[in-house]
């Protein structure tokens, strides 16, 4: 590291830069990737500036943590906070600050050092041509932000799509839509006079070909978007049928949609006059299917490209999709080309889940005025003349109103999460730490008794709330072996053991739908893969102690009672990433793997399932789109910097009747809370200038 020694008299060099970003590299603070964007673009210019070197590393390091871009604020100073780094890899000569000390020190600074070679960032806020260059400024004067230029791209397609469904008004029989609104949405005698939020999405959901309907869990999302769907079968006009069509991100998430809406269409249909005309019951039929969105699109193997696109539309004149916090920039832009012009495209989920893997925040960016309404004088008069519901005041924008805050609705009454695990969600999620270490204390109708332990198994009393600091990932086997009365993985074993209760095929699909169902009570969560605390060691041990108990004969791979999560697309099998079934013989005796879509069961053979991992453990992540009557997230030692407001809270909402907290440290449900997981975007910025 002799280089070092020459900075202060000579200056630092790309070819020094280049050996930084190396050096942090191999300690693990910079993916292999980031350094070697650096040096690509070296290569493409020799005289490349090292802040250019720099700020491209940095950016490819923020995209893999889910950014879209990178605010060029953050590079005026050393970025230690957003890059979460160890104190030891910010001080000292070989580290943050050192470098920083190099590069250029204000915001004018750093936009003149990219744009100063032929690898320089194509600038969108200026004249410069654009000559195809890797790195793209964009954002606005007085806040730019640095993309990847297929990033530039997704967003700037993704907010022009939009905006422009969101602006072109659809007409509206304001009468006629009254009428069946008013049939759909009858108050309840126990249900107090106020706002019915849910009456306002489907009015407001009539005036543009965008809508976004956001709530958290039990606030109705696809209750209403059912009665969305009933209101646009009514008001449909023409010889040829309403073709709709419905998908969520992964194949639980679509199985559960498809049930929920085939469910409230059923009941609704009781409401409608006899002789009307309104016949949901064929709209069940002929919408078919959910479909994940790689399966609707038409993923290619091996591509980025799908069959549906801009040239090739999908055939439909409405879509619904579920839990679109999942749905990355990249499958937002995709989804947006293929979807006709005309069509409508209804987007449901929690702005408060966990975003995406992959990088962006769609729907976070898009419902940030969401709480606050910011509704227009017209948004008002027209709720008021087809809904016949009044907007409290609060939620009235007395200025210029967003667009696209015209065409979003969020439900905030919860019919289900009403109790203790309602109140520990609604804590984590407004920040307080405090009140939602206090609801494992003395959780809503719960007995006085505490419902905190440090001991390494579990009370034998089940509670609504409870939280355990062991000392072992052992409890987390106690809780999947559990017999007290709660949820585990012992009941679907028993069940898979005990085998059909006769001979015949429709003996056997039942047998094989009860070890389904029984699996998918209860689920182990947690937030990291590596380690004796994340979802690798803990898959191993929770195995190993069910094999231990007898509940497992293990042989080889493949054997009956694995849970298994498939890992990748595989479109000509009909399995999709985040896909979770259970192993188990078919009737004629091989092994297959057995999935579960509402009350339809589909199975595949396990040699033909290559792309898979056990799954008695899952990160929250991929949990999402499911709910489990017993949930229980674990949280690792030292994972202060993985841990995040929305993690938990994600982890949270995936129980319907239990929640068990495991903290491996104390400490660390707080050290979350207080880390909210905010992604640079610049979507936004579409929304406040258009």
């Amino acid at each position: 590291m002799d280089w070092l020694s020459d900075l202060p008299a000579q200056g630092l060099s790309a070819a020094q830069t280049l050996q930084w970003l190396r050096l942090w590299t191999e300690q693990g603070l910079l993916r292999h990737i980031d350094s070697a964007l650096a040096a690509q673009l070296l290569r493409l210019d020799g005289q490349a500036s090292p802040a250019l070197l720099v700020a491209a590393a940095m950016l490819a390091q923020m995209e893999g943590r889910g950014h879209t871009c990178l605010p060029l604020a953050d590079l005026c100073t050393p970025p230690a906070a957003l890059l979460g780094w160890p104190a030891v890899a910010v001080e000292g000569p070989q580290g943050l600050q050192a470098l920083w000390a190099q590069l250029p020190a204000t915001l004018a600074d750093w936009q003149a050092a990219l744009q100063s070679s032929s690898a320089r960032a194509c600038s969108r806020l200026s004249d410069a041509p654009d000559q195809g260059q890797p790195l793209v400024l964009g954002g606005s004067v007085d806040a730019p932000l640095l993309y990847l230029r297929r990033y530039a791209g997704y967003e700037q397609r993704v907010g022009r799509g939009l905006l422009q469904r969101a602006s072109e008004p659809s007409p509206v029989p304001e009468a006629v839509a009254r009428r069946w609104l008013d049939r759909f949405f009858v108050p309840k005698a126990d249900t107090p006079v106020d706002t019915d939020w849910q009456k306002v999405a489907c009015a407001v959901a009539l005036r543009a070909r965008l809508s976004v309907i956001t709530g958290g869990p039990g606030t109705g999302k696809t209750y209403t978007a059912a009665r969305l769907l009933a209101l646009l079968l009514a008001l449909h006009e023409g010889d040829s049928p309403l073709r709709v069509a419905l998908a969520a991100p992964t194949g639980k998430a679509a199985a559960r949609l498809k049930q929920s809406i085939d469910n409230a269409l059923t009941g609704l249909q009781e409401q409608v006059p006899e002789g009307s005309g309104l016949d949901l019951n064929t709209l069940i039929a002929r919408m078919g299917p959910a479909r994940t969105l790689h399966s609707l699109l038409g993923a290619r193997p091996d591509t980025r490209q799908f069959r549906h696109h801009t040239a090739n539309p999908l055939d439909v004149d409405v879509l619904i999709v579920d839990e679109a916090s999942m749905v990355h920039l990249e499958m937002m832009d995709a989804l947006l080309q293929a979807l006709p012009p005309t069509a409508r495209l209804v987007l449901l989920g929690d702005k408060d889940q966990l975003a995406s893997v992959e990088a962006g925040a769609v729907l976070g960016d898009l419902c940030r005025d969401a709480a606050a309404g910011r509704y227009s004088a017209d948004t008002a008069q027209f709720v008021q003349s087809v809904a016949g519901q009044t907007l409290p005041a609060p939620y009235l924008c007395a200025g210029a109103a967003p667009l696209l805050a015209q065409q979003t609705v969020m439900l905030r009454q919860s019919r289900r999460f009403k109790g203790a695990i309602g109140q520990l969600a609604l804590a984590v999620n407004g920040g307080n730490a405090l009140a939602a270490r206090a609801a494992f204390l003395n959780p809503v109708g719960a007995s006085p008794r505490s419902r905190m332990s440090a001991e390494a198994t579990p009370l034998h009393e089940p509670s609504a709330l409870l939280a355990l600091q062991p000392s072992s990932p052992q409890v987390v086997c106690a809780l999947a072996l559990s017999t007290s009365g709660q949820p585990s993985y012992a009941h679907y074993l028993r069940l898979t053991q005990d085998g059909p209760a006769g001979p015949g095929t429709e003996t056997h699909a039942a047998w094989v739908r009860s070890v389904l169902q029984a699996f998918e009570r209860f689920r182990i969560l947690c937030a990291v893969h590596q380690g004796d605390w994340g979802t690798q060691g803990l898959n191993a041990a929770v195995q190993k102690a069910l094999t231990d108990k007898g509940l497992l004969k293990v042989s080889g791979e493949w054997f009956a009672g694995r849970p298994v999560m498939v890992t990748r697309n595989d479109a000509q099998l009909g399995v999709f990433n985040g896909d979770v079934g259970v192993v188990l013989p078919h009737v004629e005796g091989a092994l297959k793997v057995w999935f579960l879509d509402g009350e339809a069961l589909r199975s595949v053979s396990v040699m033909r399932l290559a792309q898979v991992e056990t799954a008695f453990v899952m990160t929250v992540h991929k949990s999402q789109g499911s709910e489990f009557e017993h949930t229980a997230l674990v949280l690792p030692p030292g994972g202060a910097e993985v841990l995040s407001r929305e993690l938990v809270y994600t982890g949270i909402t995936r129980a319907r009747e239990q929640f068990t907290l495991i903290e491996a440290e104390a400490g660390l449900l707080e050290a979350a809370i207080d880390r909210p997981n905010v992604r640079a975007s610049g979507l936004a910025q579409w929304w406040t200038l258009n």
